[in-house]
Protein backbone atom coordinates (compact mmCIF):
# COMPACT_ATOMS: atom_id res chain seq x y z
CA UNK A 1 0.00 0.00 0.00
CA UNK A 2 1.72 3.21 -1.31
CA UNK A 3 2.09 6.05 1.64
CA UNK A 4 -0.26 8.24 0.65
CA UNK A 5 -2.85 5.81 0.68
CA UNK A 6 -1.92 5.00 4.66
CA UNK A 7 -1.93 8.48 5.58
CA UNK A 8 -5.21 8.89 4.56
CA UNK A 9 -6.88 6.19 6.22
CA UNK A 10 -5.20 6.81 9.05
CA UNK A 11 -6.48 10.87 9.15
CA UNK A 12 -9.83 9.50 8.48
CA UNK A 13 -9.74 7.41 11.19
CA UNK A 14 -8.56 10.07 13.85
CA UNK A 15 -11.26 12.03 12.51
CA UNK A 16 -13.79 9.35 13.50
CA UNK A 17 -12.29 8.68 16.66
CA UNK A 18 -12.59 12.70 17.25
CA UNK A 19 -16.08 12.10 16.40
CA UNK A 20 -17.14 9.37 18.59
CA UNK A 21 -15.71 11.11 21.63
CA UNK A 22 -17.94 14.30 20.63
CA UNK A 23 -20.79 12.48 20.27
CA UNK A 24 -20.42 10.97 23.64
CA UNK A 25 -19.94 14.33 25.87
CA UNK A 26 -23.43 15.48 23.31
CA UNK A 27 -24.98 12.52 25.06
CA UNK A 28 -24.35 13.64 28.24
CA UNK A 29 -25.73 16.88 27.42
CA UNK A 30 -29.13 15.20 25.59
CA UNK A 31 -29.67 13.24 28.87
CA UNK A 32 -29.88 16.88 31.05
CA UNK A 33 -28.79 19.44 28.88
CA UNK A 34 -29.76 22.35 31.52
CA UNK A 35 -27.45 20.33 34.49
CA UNK A 36 -24.81 23.11 34.89
CA UNK A 37 -27.85 25.68 35.18
CA UNK A 38 -30.48 23.94 36.86
CA UNK A 39 -27.53 23.66 39.70
CA UNK A 40 -26.97 27.31 39.60
CA UNK A 41 -30.81 28.31 40.35
CA UNK A 42 -30.77 25.58 43.11
CA UNK A 43 -28.22 27.44 44.62
CA UNK A 44 -30.12 31.05 43.89
CA UNK A 45 -33.79 29.45 45.38
CA UNK A 46 -31.69 28.05 48.58
CA UNK A 47 -30.37 31.24 49.70
CA UNK A 48 -33.45 33.39 49.00
CA UNK A 49 -35.35 30.42 51.36
CA UNK A 50 -32.93 30.90 54.24
CA UNK A 51 -33.29 34.99 53.65
CA UNK A 52 -37.00 34.94 53.66
CA UNK A 53 -36.73 32.70 56.84
CA UNK A 54 -34.21 34.74 58.61
CA UNK A 55 -36.47 37.75 57.94
CA UNK A 56 -39.33 36.00 59.32
CA UNK A 57 -37.63 35.10 62.37
CA UNK A 58 -36.70 39.09 63.51
CA UNK A 59 -39.77 40.26 62.26
CA UNK A 60 -41.68 38.08 64.86
CA UNK A 61 -39.23 38.77 67.85
CA UNK A 62 -39.62 42.31 67.28
CA UNK A 63 -43.59 41.80 66.96
CA UNK A 64 -43.83 39.83 70.14
CA UNK A 65 -42.10 42.29 72.14
CA UNK A 66 -44.08 45.13 70.74
CA UNK A 67 -47.31 43.64 71.75
CA UNK A 68 -46.17 41.61 74.93
CA UNK A 69 -44.59 45.31 75.96
CA UNK A 70 -47.16 47.52 74.65
CA UNK A 71 -50.30 46.49 73.25
CA UNK A 72 -51.50 43.62 75.61
CA UNK A 73 -53.38 43.08 78.43
CA UNK A 74 -51.36 43.35 81.39
CA UNK A 75 -52.83 40.04 83.10
CA UNK A 76 -52.59 38.44 79.85
CA UNK A 77 -48.95 38.97 79.02
CA UNK A 78 -45.70 37.53 79.67
CA UNK A 79 -43.93 41.39 78.72
CA UNK A 80 -45.80 43.59 80.69
CA UNK A 81 -44.86 46.63 82.26
CA UNK A 82 -46.21 46.36 85.74
CA UNK A 83 -44.51 42.50 85.71
CA UNK A 84 -40.70 43.82 84.53
CA UNK A 85 -41.29 46.66 87.38
CA UNK A 86 -42.06 43.99 89.57
CA UNK A 87 -39.75 41.60 88.91
CA UNK A 88 -36.99 43.62 89.01
CA UNK A 89 -37.85 45.92 91.26
CA UNK A 90 -38.37 43.12 93.88
CA UNK A 91 -35.79 40.77 93.09
CA UNK A 92 -38.37 37.83 92.58
CA UNK A 93 -36.24 34.81 91.91
CA UNK A 94 -36.65 33.69 87.95
CA UNK A 95 -37.26 30.46 88.22
CA UNK A 96 -40.65 30.90 90.73
CA UNK A 97 -41.78 33.87 88.39
CA UNK A 98 -43.90 31.97 85.54
CA UNK A 99 -46.72 31.28 87.29
CA UNK A 100 -49.41 32.67 84.57
CA UNK A 101 -49.22 29.25 82.97
CA UNK A 102 -49.99 26.80 86.01
CA UNK A 103 -53.68 27.45 85.88
CA UNK A 104 -56.67 29.22 84.02
CA UNK A 105 -57.91 30.44 87.75
CA UNK A 106 -58.01 34.23 86.87
CA UNK A 107 -58.80 36.88 89.73
CA UNK A 108 -59.88 39.75 88.11
CA UNK A 109 -57.42 43.17 88.15
CA UNK A 110 -60.14 44.83 90.42
CA UNK A 111 -60.42 42.01 92.74
CA UNK A 112 -57.17 42.10 93.85
CA UNK A 113 -56.61 45.54 94.49
CA UNK A 114 -54.60 48.52 93.81
CA UNK A 115 -50.72 48.13 93.89
CA UNK A 116 -48.87 50.28 96.49
CA UNK A 117 -47.13 51.68 93.50
CA UNK A 118 -50.15 52.38 91.80
CA UNK A 119 -51.44 53.80 94.82
CA UNK A 120 -48.05 56.01 95.19
CA UNK A 121 -48.28 57.38 91.49
CA UNK A 122 -48.30 60.61 91.32
CA UNK A 123 -51.61 60.49 89.21
CA UNK A 124 -54.00 61.76 91.84
CA UNK A 125 -56.69 59.46 90.28
CA UNK A 126 -54.75 56.59 92.11
CA UNK A 127 -55.08 57.90 95.65
CA UNK A 128 -57.49 56.31 98.21
CA UNK A 129 -60.63 58.66 98.51
CA UNK A 130 -62.98 57.56 101.52
CA UNK A 131 -65.35 59.74 99.95
CA UNK A 132 -66.21 57.51 96.65
CA UNK A 133 -66.09 53.84 96.12
CA UNK A 134 -62.56 52.94 97.52
CA UNK A 135 -62.27 49.95 99.96
CA UNK A 136 -59.58 49.00 102.49
CA UNK A 137 -59.24 45.24 102.77
CA UNK A 138 -57.77 43.88 105.77
CA UNK A 139 -55.88 40.35 105.61
CA UNK A 140 -56.00 39.50 108.78
CA UNK A 141 -53.24 36.42 109.32
CA UNK A 142 -53.53 34.62 112.87
CA UNK A 143 -50.49 35.89 115.44
CA UNK A 144 -49.63 38.53 113.66
CA UNK A 145 -50.34 41.87 115.63
CA UNK A 146 -53.77 41.75 113.22
CA UNK A 147 -56.03 42.16 116.64
CA UNK A 148 -54.56 45.53 117.79
CA UNK A 149 -53.81 46.60 114.41
CA UNK A 150 -57.58 45.70 113.46
CA UNK A 151 -58.91 47.96 116.23
CA UNK A 152 -56.27 50.94 115.56
CA UNK A 153 -58.12 51.11 112.22
CA UNK A 154 -62.16 51.46 113.64
CA UNK A 155 -60.54 53.22 116.59
CA UNK A 156 -57.60 55.29 116.50
CA UNK A 157 -57.67 56.86 112.92
CA UNK A 158 -58.16 60.47 112.86
CA UNK A 159 -61.59 60.81 110.55
CA UNK A 160 -63.99 63.58 109.42
CA UNK A 161 -66.40 60.88 110.05
CA UNK A 162 -65.15 58.36 112.69
CA UNK A 163 -66.41 54.74 112.95
CA UNK A 164 -69.16 54.14 115.06
CA UNK A 165 -68.64 51.16 117.49
CA UNK A 166 -70.91 48.56 119.65
CA UNK A 167 -68.73 47.68 122.81
CA UNK A 168 -71.20 44.28 123.29
CA UNK A 169 -71.25 43.23 119.35
CA UNK A 170 -67.36 44.16 119.22
CA UNK A 171 -68.28 45.56 115.79
CA UNK A 172 -68.17 48.95 114.45
CA UNK A 173 -69.77 51.31 111.54
CA UNK A 174 -66.97 52.63 109.06
CA UNK A 175 -69.70 54.76 106.77
CA UNK A 176 -67.98 56.95 104.51
CA UNK A 177 -68.33 60.79 105.21
CA UNK A 178 -70.87 60.92 102.60
CA UNK A 179 -72.97 57.97 102.90
CA UNK A 180 -73.72 54.81 104.63
CA UNK A 181 -71.40 52.61 102.85
CA UNK A 182 -68.58 50.86 103.89
CA UNK A 183 -64.98 51.99 103.15
CA UNK A 184 -63.40 49.06 105.59
CA UNK A 185 -63.74 45.75 105.15
CA UNK A 186 -62.57 43.72 108.16
CA UNK A 187 -63.33 41.39 111.35
CA UNK A 188 -64.06 44.80 113.45
CA UNK A 189 -66.21 46.59 110.85
CA UNK A 190 -67.89 44.23 108.67
CA UNK A 191 -67.04 40.76 110.32
CA UNK A 192 -66.18 37.37 109.04
CA UNK A 193 -68.08 37.71 106.01
CA UNK A 194 -65.61 36.26 104.10
CA UNK A 195 -64.65 32.93 106.54
CA UNK A 196 -62.67 33.54 110.21
CA UNK A 197 -59.58 34.74 108.81
CA UNK A 198 -59.95 34.92 105.52
CA UNK A 199 -57.17 34.15 103.33
CA UNK A 200 -56.05 36.13 100.22
CA UNK A 201 -57.75 33.18 97.72
CA UNK A 202 -61.09 33.74 99.86
CA UNK A 203 -61.14 37.25 99.91
CA UNK A 204 -60.32 38.04 96.29
CA UNK A 205 -63.32 35.59 95.33
CA UNK A 206 -65.44 37.26 98.16
CA UNK A 207 -65.56 40.74 98.89
CA UNK A 208 -67.02 41.99 96.30
CA UNK A 209 -70.06 39.96 96.16
CA UNK A 210 -70.53 40.48 100.12
CA UNK A 211 -70.32 44.21 99.95
CA UNK A 212 -72.84 43.92 96.90
CA UNK A 213 -75.49 41.95 99.03
CA UNK A 214 -74.78 44.03 102.23
CA UNK A 215 -75.48 47.54 100.53
CA UNK A 216 -78.36 46.16 98.33
CA UNK A 217 -76.84 47.19 95.03
CA UNK A 218 -73.95 46.05 92.45
CA UNK A 219 -71.28 48.47 92.73
CA UNK A 220 -67.68 48.91 90.51
CA UNK A 221 -65.60 49.73 94.18
CA UNK A 222 -61.64 49.75 94.07
CA UNK A 223 -60.60 47.31 96.75
CA UNK A 224 -56.88 48.63 98.32
CA UNK A 225 -55.33 45.47 100.13
CA UNK A 226 -53.38 45.91 103.40
CA UNK A 227 -51.97 43.17 105.87
CA UNK A 228 -49.27 42.52 108.54
CA UNK A 229 -46.71 39.41 108.50
CA UNK A 230 -44.83 38.94 111.95
CA UNK A 231 -41.61 36.68 112.49
CA UNK A 232 -42.11 33.46 111.42
CA UNK A 233 -40.84 31.51 114.66
CA UNK A 234 -42.03 33.79 116.80
CA UNK A 235 -45.33 33.80 115.24
CA UNK A 236 -45.46 29.97 114.68
CA UNK A 237 -44.47 29.68 118.69
CA UNK A 238 -47.63 32.53 119.54
CA UNK A 239 -50.10 30.05 117.78
CA UNK A 240 -48.89 26.74 119.25
CA UNK A 241 -49.63 28.50 123.01
CA UNK A 242 -53.14 30.33 121.82
CA UNK A 243 -53.66 26.25 120.85
CA UNK A 244 -53.00 24.76 123.76
CA UNK A 245 -54.76 26.98 126.00
CA UNK A 246 -57.87 25.34 123.82
CA UNK A 247 -57.64 27.70 120.41
CA UNK A 248 -59.03 26.69 117.68
CA UNK A 249 -60.02 27.73 114.03
CA UNK A 250 -61.54 24.86 113.26
CA UNK A 251 -64.68 26.97 111.64
CA UNK A 252 -62.47 28.26 108.84
CA UNK A 253 -63.92 27.75 105.64
CA UNK A 254 -60.22 27.17 103.98
CA UNK A 255 -62.40 27.57 100.64
CA UNK A 256 -60.80 27.91 96.65
CA UNK A 257 -62.17 27.22 93.27
CA UNK A 258 -65.57 26.95 94.53
CA UNK A 259 -65.42 24.50 97.23
CA UNK A 260 -64.03 24.16 100.88
CA UNK A 261 -61.55 21.50 101.54
CA UNK A 262 -62.37 17.89 102.32
CA UNK A 263 -61.88 15.86 105.32
CA UNK A 264 -59.07 14.14 103.44
CA UNK A 265 -57.43 17.07 102.72
CA UNK A 266 -57.24 18.54 105.79
CA UNK A 267 -57.43 15.80 108.19
CA UNK A 268 -57.86 16.98 111.84
CA UNK A 269 -54.95 17.18 114.33
CA UNK A 270 -56.98 16.46 117.20
CA UNK A 271 -60.00 14.43 117.76
CA UNK A 272 -62.34 16.41 120.25
CA UNK A 273 -63.30 20.61 120.64
CA UNK A 274 -59.77 21.70 120.89
CA UNK A 275 -56.53 20.69 121.25
CA UNK A 276 -55.66 21.72 124.94
CA UNK A 277 -52.75 20.70 126.64
CA UNK A 278 -50.60 19.68 122.88
CA UNK A 279 -47.61 19.34 123.85
CA UNK A 280 -45.04 21.61 121.21
CA UNK A 281 -43.53 17.95 119.38
CA UNK A 282 -47.35 16.90 118.67
CA UNK A 283 -48.28 20.38 117.64
CA UNK A 284 -45.37 20.37 114.54
CA UNK A 285 -45.39 16.72 114.06
CA UNK A 286 -49.06 16.84 112.59
CA UNK A 287 -48.49 17.16 109.30
CA UNK A 288 -51.68 19.08 108.28
CA UNK A 289 -51.26 21.50 110.79
CA UNK A 290 -51.87 24.97 109.13
CA UNK A 291 -49.51 26.99 111.51
CA UNK A 292 -46.52 26.07 109.82
CA UNK A 293 -45.95 28.08 106.86
CA UNK A 294 -49.50 29.74 107.52
CA UNK A 295 -48.41 33.55 106.07
CA UNK A 296 -47.39 32.23 102.58
CA UNK A 297 -50.22 29.92 102.58
CA UNK A 298 -52.87 32.90 102.98
CA UNK A 299 -51.03 35.30 100.63
CA UNK A 300 -50.33 32.64 98.00
CA UNK A 301 -53.35 32.03 95.16
CA UNK A 302 -53.90 28.49 96.43
CA UNK A 303 -55.98 27.92 93.00
CA UNK A 304 -52.42 27.93 91.30
CA UNK A 305 -51.72 24.59 93.14
CA UNK A 306 -55.07 23.09 93.20
CA UNK A 307 -56.19 24.52 96.12
CA UNK A 308 -55.58 22.16 99.59
CA UNK A 309 -54.95 18.95 97.25
CA UNK A 310 -51.48 17.72 97.58
CA UNK A 311 -51.40 15.13 95.23
CA UNK A 312 -51.77 17.14 92.27
CA UNK A 313 -48.15 17.72 92.19
CA UNK A 314 -44.55 17.03 93.72
CA UNK A 315 -43.95 18.83 97.47
CA UNK A 316 -41.39 20.74 96.41
CA UNK A 317 -43.07 22.20 93.24
CA UNK A 318 -46.46 23.47 95.17
CA UNK A 319 -43.81 24.86 98.01
CA UNK A 320 -41.85 26.71 95.00
CA UNK A 321 -45.14 28.22 93.59
CA UNK A 322 -47.26 28.95 96.34
CA UNK A 323 -44.04 31.19 97.65
CA UNK A 324 -43.85 32.58 94.29
CA UNK A 325 -47.53 33.78 94.52
CA UNK A 326 -47.30 34.76 98.37
CA UNK A 327 -43.86 36.97 97.42
CA UNK A 328 -46.12 38.46 94.51
CA UNK A 329 -49.35 39.15 95.89
CA UNK A 330 -47.54 40.85 99.30
CA UNK A 331 -45.43 42.93 96.89
CA UNK A 332 -48.75 43.99 95.03
CA UNK A 333 -50.60 45.20 98.10
CA UNK A 334 -51.34 48.43 99.02
CA UNK A 335 -49.84 48.29 102.19
CA UNK A 336 -48.00 45.67 104.31
CA UNK A 337 -46.42 46.52 107.84
CA UNK A 338 -44.08 43.93 110.24
CA UNK A 339 -45.22 43.94 113.66
CA UNK A 340 -41.52 43.90 114.44
CA UNK A 341 -41.30 47.85 113.03
CA UNK A 342 -44.71 49.43 114.52
CA UNK A 343 -43.49 52.98 113.91
CA UNK A 344 -42.13 52.22 110.36
CA UNK A 345 -45.04 50.20 109.53
CA UNK A 346 -47.29 53.48 110.66
CA UNK A 347 -45.41 55.93 109.06
CA UNK A 348 -45.56 53.98 105.89
CA UNK A 349 -49.19 53.83 106.44
CA UNK A 350 -49.92 57.22 107.03
CA UNK A 351 -47.84 58.11 103.75
CA UNK A 352 -49.74 55.89 101.53
CA UNK A 353 -53.09 56.43 102.02
CA UNK A 354 -52.98 60.19 103.64
CA UNK A 355 -54.64 59.12 107.13
CA UNK A 356 -52.95 59.58 110.49
CA UNK A 357 -53.41 58.05 113.32
CA UNK A 358 -54.14 59.80 116.37
CA UNK A 359 -52.15 57.72 118.37
CA UNK A 360 -48.45 56.23 118.28
CA UNK A 361 -47.59 52.61 117.65
CA UNK A 362 -45.78 51.37 120.73
CA UNK A 363 -42.67 48.66 120.30
CA UNK A 364 -41.60 45.99 122.58
CA UNK A 365 -38.35 44.30 120.77
CA UNK A 366 -38.70 40.98 123.22
CA UNK A 367 -41.39 38.32 123.29
CA UNK A 368 -42.50 35.75 125.41
CA UNK A 369 -42.55 34.01 122.12
CA UNK A 370 -38.09 34.22 121.65
CA UNK A 371 -37.89 33.55 125.01
CA UNK A 372 -39.22 30.51 124.82
CA UNK A 373 -37.59 29.35 121.82
CA UNK A 374 -34.00 30.13 123.34
CA UNK A 375 -35.30 26.74 125.78
CA UNK A 376 -36.26 24.40 123.29
CA UNK A 377 -33.60 21.29 121.96
CA UNK A 378 -31.48 22.07 119.11
CA UNK A 379 -33.86 19.13 117.38
CA UNK A 380 -36.81 21.03 118.02
CA UNK A 381 -35.45 24.32 117.12
CA UNK A 382 -34.37 22.65 113.58
CA UNK A 383 -37.60 21.07 113.01
CA UNK A 384 -39.38 24.23 113.74
CA UNK A 385 -36.96 26.17 111.11
CA UNK A 386 -37.54 23.50 108.62
CA UNK A 387 -41.65 23.33 108.72
CA UNK A 388 -41.73 27.32 108.22
CA UNK A 389 -39.00 27.26 105.78
CA UNK A 390 -41.18 29.11 103.43
CA UNK A 391 -42.78 31.39 105.78
CA UNK A 392 -38.95 32.03 106.74
CA UNK A 393 -38.17 33.09 103.38
CA UNK A 394 -41.21 35.36 102.75
CA UNK A 395 -40.47 37.42 106.10
CA UNK A 396 -36.75 37.89 104.25
CA UNK A 397 -38.83 39.06 101.36
CA UNK A 398 -41.17 41.17 103.43
CA UNK A 399 -38.20 43.28 105.53
CA UNK A 400 -36.02 43.75 102.78
CA UNK A 401 -38.99 45.42 100.53
CA UNK A 402 -40.37 47.23 103.55
CA UNK A 403 -37.24 49.18 104.26
CA UNK A 404 -36.63 49.96 100.40
CA UNK A 405 -40.16 51.56 100.86
CA UNK A 406 -39.87 53.56 103.94
CA UNK A 407 -36.33 54.81 102.73
CA UNK A 408 -37.96 56.16 99.72
CA UNK A 409 -40.79 57.92 101.40
CA UNK A 410 -38.29 58.88 103.64
CA UNK A 411 -36.55 60.97 100.66
CA UNK A 412 -39.34 62.54 99.06
CA UNK A 413 -40.29 63.62 102.66
CA UNK A 414 -39.01 66.69 103.66
CA UNK A 415 -39.80 66.86 107.29
CA UNK A 416 -39.16 63.34 107.59
CA UNK A 417 -37.61 64.08 111.32
CA UNK A 418 -40.41 65.97 112.57
CA UNK A 419 -43.10 63.58 110.96
CA UNK A 420 -41.81 60.46 112.25
CA UNK A 421 -40.85 61.79 115.64
CA UNK A 422 -44.07 63.03 116.48
CA UNK A 423 -46.52 59.82 114.75
CA UNK A 424 -49.68 59.53 116.58
CA UNK A 425 -49.30 63.22 118.43
CA UNK A 426 -52.32 64.82 116.55
CA UNK A 427 -54.34 65.80 119.53
CA UNK A 428 -55.08 64.65 123.24
CA UNK A 429 -57.58 61.85 121.93
CA UNK A 430 -59.67 59.79 125.16
CA UNK A 431 -59.85 55.84 124.93
CA UNK A 432 -57.04 55.16 122.68
CA UNK A 433 -55.61 51.98 122.10
CA UNK A 434 -52.20 51.51 123.36
CA UNK A 435 -50.10 49.27 121.54
CA UNK A 436 -48.72 46.51 123.84
CA UNK A 437 -47.06 43.59 122.13
CA UNK A 438 -47.25 41.50 125.08
CA UNK A 439 -50.58 41.36 126.03
CA UNK A 440 -52.70 41.87 122.26
CA UNK A 441 -50.30 39.23 120.74
CA UNK A 442 -49.20 36.48 122.88
CA UNK A 443 -52.00 36.92 126.03
CA UNK A 444 -55.01 38.17 123.93
CA UNK A 445 -57.81 35.46 123.39
CA UNK A 446 -58.90 35.91 119.67
CA UNK A 447 -62.75 36.05 118.84
CA UNK A 448 -63.81 33.04 116.73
Amino acid sequence: MSLDIKEKINKRCEKSLLQVKVSKIDLVYLINPDNEVMRMDSLKKKRRCLLIFFIIIILSIIGTVFFGFFACNEEMCAFSKKKLLTDHHFHLNHKTDNLSSLTKHKVENHLKGLSYDEVLNDDFQSKFDITKFDVMVFLHIQKTGGTSFGKHLVRDLDLKRKCTCQRKKKRCYCFRPNRNENWLFSRYSTGWKCGLHADWTELTGCVDQELDKNEGETTKRRYFYITLLRSPIPRYLSEFRHVQRGATWKNSRHFCLGRSATAEELPACYSGDNWVDVTLDEFADCESNLAANRQTRMLADLALVNCYNKTSMPLHERNRIMLASAKRNLAAMSFFGLTEYQKISQYIFEETFNLRFAIPFEQHNSTLSMQAFEGLNPFQKKKIKDINALDIELYDFAKQLMFQRFEKLKAKDNDFEFRFSNLGNIAVKNGGTEFNWESNIDNLVSIV
